[in-house]
């Protein structure tokens, strides 16, 4: 593979990332080494220093696996892969080379670049042992896993030796970006333990390549470091006090989190407090570093927001000020420059200094974005109704990239100054739209109200507002049931049975005579209708006068939040009152007793429980066969969900088969088997049969669905009609409805573990 040029502006770390990120299969790592090892050779390094820290710990286990290897014409041989396991790192204090004290690593700021890293012996980009497959970071360890899928003599010797039981240790290299200084006698937090200066803390830090070492950690898996450089702290990274980190600590701020130019303003401020905390005759160590000021000197603060320097008025009015300003305008900077991106530069920088909102600043980018047409200049005109509706879906605070869809850029920009529109001046707008005539000041409301609900525009422009509102909150509600039931539509609200051939016979071999035999239809039918389920809601003189559209739309969006919430309350209800005994032992899909507590030997059993299930056309058991059908879902109820979510995600078990908490790790059979599912209603008091303790094993409802879902004529979604108001009522009448169905179908889909006797 040739190697790559150095572009322009580019420095010597992006040049060799590029380099190794370029696409390399695994037979081409020696290739991808050597290429490393020239692009070094050639640049040499950003500033003649090694800024990598060499955290060592032992290699914690091996495993054979399969893989393919090409070899010979091309053609595919099979052959063994060793699998590896480390723990890298465990969260403590080591003493470096070239650090004049202990250095601990702050995993929570340590950024991990790509999950598949090279392997090497040594730290040698020579020596190519391997690759990752998995790096794990948790509160106080880094974990490593990948294959030795090296074809040197380096993969050879760590292959040939750890069979020979040599005990190699691992080596990962970290590059350090942003380091605090502890003094003597303070303290730090870092990987959830407190640690006593004088120590270095790395917050900020790139995890890089990893290696096979000889010598290493000792046995309790504490990390040492072998350095590549006598080159002093100073030389390698930026080294923050203190006193500074303590500062940022007390007004909400992470260090680790901060970009470097948030870092040296927020800097520039604390020191503005040292000088004016110095002219107040104050102590600067009470909350930031001094420097020498005459007493009433003016103070210059830089803008934490990134947006430049400002002038402020002497003393501490100026630093009070500051204080509570800067937090909104970082974050109003950071969403903007997060929507920018790189690719619209310019736009950012107008936006911040021009002080713009992050609505304006979306469209204006939505805008950049498109192509430019010619500009069309009119003259002051009533807003069309298309641009009311967009004004007041901006002002429900609707995504603007889902509305310029829906209205064009025009009417969006037209919209754009009205974003704040209320309810009064809705209705008025309309009036006026329809050529009514309305007065100038609101007064009483009666003449603008009458006008404006005889519109035709005025209802029109709202039934779609909330139709909208209501989606947006439906969209954002999560619906279990339609992760568990399968989703059908009907046509009409006339109950409808359905069936599957699971089971009914299947292929049979052809008799000579070319014949085939009749498939049968089993016996089970399943049934399931749609019924309707919906509210009332009016818009009245009051809303209007109160002028509250924000407290009128939240009523559709309640609306949206309630037919989501429908279906599950349906499901559920269904699922904890067991109809007709679904889950039961004649249906050999229910497991009760005290060993059936949630855990991992309860959850072998229960698969093997659902893997057994049986399915055919006639009653005897000998008439049946196996379905073979996986289970893909594990639901629990809140209160399992964080026990659920460990057995799932966890590498390994450390429990005996009876339960028992062991210090021998075993590794976990059901790890990544299952989606987990937790739902508060299986545990809530207000359903019949619930339970903290009982929990559910599903199969994928499009392959074997317990439960069904129903909708009619296929809408999902919950819909918001107009309707003619009653005589007695002044207002504007609006209904919102949902069709929808729930009903248990296979029991062969589902399996229930009671968790108790």
């Amino acid at each position: 593979m040739p190697l790559p040029e150095k572009r322009p502006g580019e420095n010597h770390e992006q040049f060799v990332a590029r380099c190794m990120s370029a696409p390399v299969m695994v037979r081409d790592f020696p290739k991808a080494a050597q290429r490393l090892a020239v692009c070094e050779a050639q640049y040499g390094r950003a500033d003649g220093m090694d800024k990598r820290l060499q955290i060592t710990s032992a290699v914690t286990g091996w495993q054979a696996v399969e893989a393919k290897a090409m070899e010979g014409e091309g053609a595919l041989v099979a052959r063994k892969l060793r699998r590896f396991q480390m723990v890298a790192y465990t969260g403590g204090a080591m003493e470096l080379g070239g650090w004049p004290h202990p250095v601990v690593v702050d995993l929570a700021g340590m950024r991990v670049a790509a999950r598949s890293r090279p392997i090497l012996k040594d730290h040698d980009v020579a020596q190519i042992v391997g690759h990752t497959d998995n790096i794990a970071l948790s509160e106080s360890a880094i974990n490593v896993s990948g294959v030795i899928s090296g074809t040197g003599p380096a993969a050879s010797e760590i292959i040939s030796s750890s069979e020979n039981g040599f005990p190699w240790q691992a080596s990962i290299g970290a590059k350090a970006q942003k380091v605090v200084f502890i003094p003597e006698g303070r303290d730090a937090r870092a990987n959830g333990a407190t640690f006593t200066g004088p120590v270095y803390v790395v917050r900020k830090s790139v995890l890089g390549e990893v290696s096979f070492v000889a010598l290493g950690a000792d046995e309790d898996a504490s990390a040492t470091v072998a350095a590549r450089s006598d080159a002093s702290l100073a030389l390698d990274t930026e080294v923050e006090d203190m006193d500074f980190e303590q500062w940022l600590s007390g007004k909400d701020f992470e260090l680790a989190k901060l970009s470097d130019a948030q870092t040296a303003n927020l800097k520039a401020m604390w020191q503005a407090e040292g000088k004016a905390a110095v002219a107040a005759g104050a102590d600067p160590a009470a909350g930031a570093a001094a420097e020498p000021a005459a007493a009433g000197a003016a103070v210059a603060v830089a803008d934490p927001s990134e947006g430049g320097a400002a002038g402020a008025p002497d003393g501490a009015d100026a630093i009070a000020g500051l204080r509570a300003e800067y937090s909104g305008e970082l974050k109003r900077i950071e969403s903007i420059r997060k929507l920018c991106g790189q690719d619209h530069a310019e736009v950012a920088a107008r936006a911040i200094a021009e002080g713009w909102d992050v609505v304006k600043t979306e469209l204006e980018v939505l805008r950049a974005s498109r192509p430019k047409a010619p500009a069309v200049v009119t003259g002051a005109s009533v807003p069309s109704a298309k641009v009311l509706e967009a004004a007041v879906c901006l002002s429900a605070g609707l995504d603007a990239k889902k509305l310029l869809g829906v209205f064009g850029e025009r009417a969006l920009d037209a919209a754009h100054p009205m974003r704040h529109i209320g309810l009064r001046e809705l209705v008025a707008e309309c009036a006026r739209m329809e050529g009514m005539s309305v007065p100038r000041v609101f007064g009483d409301g009666a003449e603008t109200i009458t006008a404006g609900f005889s519109t035709v525009s005025l209802p029109g422009i709202l039934e779609s507002v909330m139709n909208r509102v209501m989606l947006a909150s439906y969209e954002a509600t999560p619906i279990a049931a339609l992760e568990l039931a399968q989703v059908g539509s009907v046509s009409d609200f006339k109950e409808v049975t359905r069936y599957r051939l699971l089971g009914t016979g299947g292929f049979e071999k052809v008799a000579p005579d070319g014949e085939l035999k009749h498939g049968r239809l089993g016996e089970q039918g399943f049934r399931n209708k749609a019924d309707t389920y919906g509210q009332m809601l009016m818009l009245t003189r009051k809303d209007v006068i109160n002028d509250d559209l924000g407290a009128f739309l939240e009523i559709p969006s309640q609306m949206g939040r309630s037919g989501a919430e429908l279906i599950d309350e349906l499901f559920f209800s269904l699922l904890l009152a067991n109809p007709g005994g679904f889950f039961g032992t004649p249906n050999g899909n229910f497991l009760d007793g005290a060993d059936s507590a949630f855990g991992p030997d309860s959850l072998t059993k229960a698969r093997t429980l659902f893997r057994k299930q049986k399915a055919g056309p006639g009653t005897k058991e000998r008439d049946k066969k196996p379905i073979n059908v996986r289970p893909e879902i594990l639901v629990v109820p809140v209160e399992l969900e964080t026990e659920a979510d460990v057995l799932i995600g966890a590498a390994q078990l450390m429990m005996d088969s009876m339960g028992v908490k062991t210090k021998i790790p075993t590794d976990n059979p059901h790890r990544n088997k299952y989606r987990v599912v937790s739902a508060p209603h299986l545990s809530d008091t207000f359903f019949s049969g619930a339970s903290s303790k009982a929990w559910y094993l599903f199969a994928n409802p499009a392959v074997l669905p317990a439960f069904e879902v129903v909708f009619l004529n296929g809408r999902r979604e919950p819909v918001i009609e107009r309707v003619d108001a009653p005589a007695n009522m002044l207002g504007m009448g609006f209904r919102g409805y949902l069709d929808v169905g729930v009903q248990e179908q296979d029991p062969r889909g589902a399996v229930k573990v009671k968790g108790e006797a």
